[in-house]
């Protein structure tokens, strides 16, 4: 991950790396991570026709976004129901298809740039 991280910020000419950080346990990353970002929760189990309308609505929640996709085979229920007591929430589908984790997290990151980053209406981020 680390090496992927450094040919990316090469690539794109930045200078600053992102961070990498070793695997943690999910109820041990929700205990740790600050509850008021919002926390876009992709489970294919998810009611949501229109995710980018759905990203839209939670932007005044939002102060710093953390995107959390499934394992391979989804998630198992006990994990849904914790994902779900966690403050400042917003469960996406990701569309009709079951995607590979790896896809998934691109299609999610593009899905939030989309909605909240700065690819098309400037007043986005300045509403925020």
């Amino acid at each position: 991950m680390r090496a992927n991280v450094v040919e990316a910020a090469e690539q794109c000419g930045i200078l600053s790396l992102a961070a990498v950080a070793e695997p943690l346990a999910l109820d041990r990353y929700l205990g740790q991570r600050g509850a008021q970002r919002l926390l876009v929760f992709c489970d294919e189990a998810a009611d949501s026709d229109n995710p980018i309308a759905a990203l839209r609505g939670a932007r005044e929640a939002a102060d710093g976004i953390d995107v959390l996709i499934g394992p391979e085979g989804g998630f198992a229920e006990e994990e849904r129901a914790l994902l779900l007591r966690q403050p400042h929430i917003l469960r996406l589908a990701l569309g009709p298809r079951i995607l590979r984790a790896d896809t998934a997290a691109v299609a999610a990151l593009a899905l939030v740039q989309a909605a909240l980053g700065d690819w098309g209406d400037k007043n986005v981020l300045a509403d925020r």
